[in-house]
């Protein structure tokens, strides 16, 4: 399937990936392009603090369907900003809160819930 920057997923299609991403993996981070390429910088910084702690990781990239990314992800996490991090389908916050666990030393534990 080729991807048309103009044109958005369907809210339920959007809606069911980001239920069965959530689902599905024990830790997923919600980010803006792809761990080859992050398209901005929280993201990128998200990505690098998990990727200290685990080898393997989801990601699943918004930026195809932005709007509709940020509704289906809304009632998982309460917020619309992009990235998102779940763990064992907890939402556990975005680079802000890694951050801050990092710093507190608790993010390898969260990350290994």
């Amino acid at each position: 399937m080729t991807f048309d920057p103009n044109e958005s997923l369907p809210q339920d299609e959007v809606t069911e990936r980001v239920d069965d991403a959530i689902a599905d993996n024990e830790v997923v981070l919600f980010m803006k392009g792809t761990p080859i390429m992050p398209q901005c910088g929280y993201s990128e910084k998200a990505m690098a603090l998990i990727g200290k702690h685990r080898d393997e990781f989801e990601t699943v990239d918004v930026l195809e369907s932005l709007d509709e990314f940020r509704t289906a992800l809304e009632p998982h996490s309460g917020r619309e900003t992009i990235p998102q991090t779940f763990v064992d389908g907890e939402f556990v916050g975005g680079s802000d809160i890694l951050e801050q666990l990092e710093e507190r030393g608790e993010l390898a534990a969260t990350l290994d819930a």
